[in-house]
């Protein structure tokens, strides 16, 4: 399982910038101009295509996506759900939490033997 990340779009660049300069190889739809706005079915086939784990707290969304993709044999993205309880939006800058939990995830020694669907905790 691949450590490329894509970041969805309630996500600033900012963070993907922050986590590739600790040498992730981490990218955000935001900076796409071709998935900025796009249908989460268009981001998951995307990340899929380019071997990247979504980072998202839109579990409602992207789970089934998995689930199909995976019941039907197709390419699919993993996913790494992100509590919206442990990192509210609207709180001050969640920024310096977020990076310091996406770095932390992607240092850990078994990141690439995650599960399909994985939590940041």
């Amino acid at each position: 399982m691949t450590n490329a990340l894509l970041l969805d779009e309630h996500y600033g660049e900012a963070i993907a910038i922050a986590l590739r300069e600790r040498g992730h190889d981490v990218v955000s739809v935001v900076a796409d101009d071709e998935l900025r706005g796009a249908p989460d079915a268009d981001v998951f086939r995307v990340a899929a295509a380019s071997h990247r784990r979504i980072v998202t707290e839109n579990i409602k969304d992207f789970r089934p996506l998995l689930m199909d993709a995976a019941a039907q044999g197709a390419p699919f993205a993993a996913l790494l759900l992100v509590p919206p309880r442990r990192f509210p939006r609207g709180r001050g800058d969640r920024s310096a939490v977020i990076i310091a939990a996406l770095h932390e995830w992607l240092a850990a020694r078994d990141a690439g033997e995650r599960p399909l669907e994985d939590w940041l905790v």
